[in-house]
């Protein structure tokens, strides 16, 4: 049972017989949390359902899940190959409560697993407990039977969980296990805890509080239990191995690495052959997941990964690619566990031999070139940053490739030369940047852009400037002048017309100089910083050097800076209403409305949307102030400024703060605080009021909210008042008893509709009782009703059939109801003494091949039928009493 497919299997099964729901591993690339690069933590998949956004069909699972760390905070890459435990990537097994079961349940089964399925001795196994959580110490004292010098509380946020500054939280309990003295290492909270003789094997997470505040925390109505045990390690515990690299899954990578090399697995070249073991894991179960090399995001930390495993290859002196020829190994080591892995074989062994061949033609010369700049060096020696950069640009050899190349010589790389070569490259590449197809007449902004800087954007603070015209383009090219009638794009020195950004549309308004008058009907920023206005010409000439006065359309400016600044007011009503959660997928800012979307799983009641409509509304009567402040990104974020993933931010931002919270954990402090770099309001009563249209779904997971501010909100409302007394005039009542009038007359015409249904069923079956009878014939011995009628909903036939049956008492009936095109709809039905005897659908079916239709179902009481041929109702209907004759 030591192998690790076993380990895992076994862990698996024991919990499927504890009643947990197994599930599948979800992919690397995170589906339901935007944030993370890669999935990091058995939780992930399930971080919406411990939030309560999510609902599952069963409340306890476990699972296997593949986990990658080689990006963002959680990176592991450097130390890959060079310690025992450290991998990119690694599975994770852990079983999960959803507001199930809680501390005792979830230590008595980790409790069993690893004493009594796998077996591991009780004397080698010590707890960690936060150091407040009595009722966990108890526990394991009473489950385990843990003397009190095994069980430790901790004090630090080692032992204390948290989803995020805010949200669900709760105190830990870690299960150690003891490799023996003859390592070096103490307990955790010692002095040597640092040493590797105690090692954590299983983390259990004990969800019991939310954290709404830094200060407050309150306990969760449903706790729940997420734990993670680490297969490498457990599986090096059960194998007797004190290293991760000795397990079973690595030793077969390992000794294959070696017999496709030729160098042993020992001294100075065991970390090369550790590190391609484990970068093949992440390299394939990555391509497997649909992330491919490329040079940013996943992609660009994917080829990290890859090619520093062909580095290592090449140290240890592989001529030709050999990463690919690996992956059959890992294929047999873990295909069944993780079925993608088979599936994508053939793509992962072409794109690992593609990427190490395209690899390989940069590297050698690459390596001359950092031989050659090094043969002076030593130990504690820096390289220059220029090299590093040529190394990097000229030859494709990345910064941490030449970090690691030299990491053995004791060798330092100067990283802010690096950077300042990297940034005069961009600069140099801008400037001779060439397009080609559409992107051909993009050009030209970067020459401009060269030539003149960047525009001076002067709209926060005013609405007119004065400017000089730097340049005229007209259909792509550079001109020195434009005369009435002509439609072109001006850059300018300075501006206060507002590029489009953000979903903040452009200025409008004028530029007029020297007899010239030109209409700007919109801005957009072209090749990094250069303000273009689109305009036309409509008086006079204007030319490149001329000064000119620039004013924005002060109306559409304020219904724009109202809209703007709405949003933001949704956007922290919708967090205060719907979750943390919610954050803005994309908006739209025009003069006339705003639209803002927003991830969120489920429509928004209408219930919801009032209450976020008020709350916007609250802070506008506020009239508060809005302020902005320009500071550095990580300093607005640590105040609590609200950044909006995708978006790049400057070294400088701008932060927007407007309103004083009401009520909730941020009473009274700042309402809405958000990095952004459009135009708002001066005080939040100049947006007047916001009025929410409605909300709608556009992608999944992802909502869209419409409203209208200030005079078109107030215009909206006076048409819908004018509306209600329009209605209240023609119903002759008072505008306040339109609805009780409104829903009285739906009342009324409900019961109308109810007595002539009945009056209908009632004349389509003969007039009342005695008109019933006479429709009733004797067909051999069984009492019979065949009608036909005319003009009766197919849907009401079945009713009039059971009213017929009712009337009968014993019999059979038979209705055939002809609609206005001609077609038939044929319904028998037969009472329950006669089931046994006399079967509906077989009648149907008789009817209906009257009728010139086919088929017919039903039960054996009430069947149905149709057949496109209504003047063969009566023979349908004799068709039926002849089959009943028979």
């Amino acid at each position: 049972m030591s192998g690790v497919n076993d380990i895992r299997s076994t862990f698996l099964d024991y919990y499927k017989a504890n009643g947990h729901e197994v599930v599948s591993s979800s992919p690397l690339v995170p589906r339901n949390d935007p944030t993370l690069m890669f999935t990091n933590a058995g939780m992930v998949q399930f971080k919406n359902v411990f939030t309560g956004l999510e609902q599952r069909p069963y409340t306890t699972a476990a699972t296997a899940q593949k986990c990658v760390r080689a990006g963002g905070k959680h990176n592991d890459l450097d130390n890959v190959g060079y310690t025992a435990r450290h991998h990119t990537f690694f599975e994770m097994l852990g079983n999960f409560s959803f507001g199930d079961y809680f501390k005792e349940r979830a230590i008595e089964l980790a409790w069993n697993l690893i004493t009594k399925e796998f077996g591991l001795d009780r004397k080698r196994l010590l707890v960690t407990v936060y150091h407040t959580d009595d009722e966990a110490y108890d526990l394991w004292r009473k489950i385990a039977g843990l003397t009190d010098d095994r069980i430790i509380r901790i004090p630090t946020s080692d032992n204390f969980w948290a989803m995020g500054d805010t949200g669900p939280c709760g105190p830990c309990s870690e299960i150690f296990y003891d490799h023996g003295d003859h390592i070096w290492g103490g307990p955790p909270g010692s002095p040597e805890e640092d040493g590797d003789r105690f090692i954590e094997i299983w983390n259990l997470v004990f969800m019991q509080y939310e954290q709404l505040t830094k200060e407050e925390r309150v306990d969760l109505p449903r706790p729940s239990i997420d734990t993670g045990m680490g297969l490498e390690r457990v599986a090096a515990v059960l194998q007797g191995h004190h290293d991760n690299y000795d397990i079973d899954l690595f030793r077969a990578l390992i000794e294959a690495s070696v017999d496709l090399t030729g160098v042993p697995a020992e001294g100075e070249r065991r970390a090369s052959h550790r590190v391609i073991a484990d970068h093949l894991r992440s390299s394939a179960f990555l391509i497997a997941d649909g992330v491919l090399p490329s040079n940013e995001g996943r992609g660009y930390v994917l080829r990290r990964i890859m090619r520093r495993a062909m580095r290592h290859a090449e140290l240890l002196g592989a001529r030709e690619p050999v990463i690919y020829k690996l992956l059959p190994v890992l294929v047999q080591q873990m295909g069944r566990a993780y079925p993608e892995l088979v599936r994508a074989e053939a793509l992962i062994a072409e794109t690992l031999k593609l990427e190490e061949t395209r690899f390989r033609k940069t590297l050698e010369r690459g390596l001359s070139l950092l031989s050659d700049a090094t043969t002076e060096l030593g130990k504690g020696d820096t390289l220059d940053g220029e090299t590093v950069f040529k190394l990097y640009d000229t030859y494709g050899f990345p910064l941490d490739l030449t970090q690691d190349a030299l990491r053995a010589r004791g060798i330092g790389v100067d990283i802010t030369g690096f950077n300042d070569a990297m940034q005069r490259q961009k600069t140099e590449a801008r400037a001779h940047w060439a397009g080609s197809g559409d992107k051909a007449t993009e050009t030209i902004w970067f020459e401009l852009k060269e030539k003149h800087g960047a525009t001076e954007f002067l709209g926060y603070s005013s609405e007119t400037a004065e400017g000089q015209v730097q340049a005229i383009v007209r259909d792509g090219v550079a001109v020195e002048s434009a005369s009435a009638g002509e439609s072109v794009q001006i850059v300018v020195n300075q501006t206060p017309f507002y590029a489009e950004s953000g979903g903040q549309m452009g200025d409008a308004g004028i530029i007029a100089g020297d007899g010239a008058r030109v209409v700007v009907s919109d801005v957009q920023k072209k090749g990094e910083g250069l303000f273009v206005h689109i305009a036309a010409v409509t008086d006079g000439t204007i030319k490149v050097g001329d000064a000119v006065a620039l004013t924005v359309d002060h109306a559409r400016r304020s219904r724009l800076r109202a809209n703007h600044s709405a949003t933001h007011l949704i956007h922290e009503a919708l967090r205060e209403v719907l979750g943390t959660h919610v954050a803005q997928k994309g908006s739209l800012v025009a003069p006339e409305r705003l639209r803002f979307d927003v991830s969120h799983p489920k429509p928004m009641s209408a219930e919801e949307l009032k209450v976020v409509e008020d709350m916007a509304n609250d802070i506008i009567v506020q009239n508060a102030p809005v302020t902005t402040r320009l500071m550095s990104v990580d300093d607005a974020i640590a105040e609590g400024a609200m950044a909006l993933f995708g978006e790049k931010y400057g070294d400088e931002v701008r932060v927007v703060s407007m309103g004083t919270a009401i009520h909730g954990p941020k009473s009274g402090k700042p309402y809405s605080v958000e990095l952004c770099g459009g135009t708002h309001v001066g005080a939040t009563g100049d947006i007047g009021l916001v009025r929410i249209l409605g909300e709608s779904a556009v992608g999944a997971g992802v909502r869209r909210i419409e409203a209208l501010t200030g005079e078109s909100a107030r215009a909206y409302l006076a048409d819908q008042d004018e509306r209600v007394k329009q209605l209240a005039a023609t119903l002759k009542v008072q505008p306040a008893d339109v609805l009780p009038r409104v829903e009285a007359l739906i009342d009324e015409r409900r019961k109308l509709e109810r007595e002539l249904a009945d009056a209908k069923r009632k004349l389509a079956m003969g007039g009342g009782q005695a008109a019933a009878e006479e429709a009733v014939r004797e067909v051999n011995g069984i009492r019979f009703i065949g009608k036909v009628l005319n003009g009766v909903d197919p849907k009401d036939l079945k009713g009039l059939a059971d009213d017929g049956k009712a009337s009968l008492g014993s019999g059979v009936v038979a209705l055939i109801g002809v609609s206005e095109d001609g077609k038939a709809s044929a319904v028998v039905a037969v009472t329950a003494d006669l089931v046994g005897k006399v079967s509906a659908v077989d009648l149907v079916r008789i009817a209906s091949s009257a009728l010139g239709g086919k088929g017919g179902g039903g039960r054996p009481d009430m069947a149905q039928a149709g057949g496109p041929d209504g003047d063969k109702a009566e023979a349908a209907v004799e068709a039926v009493a002849a089959a009943l004759a028979a």
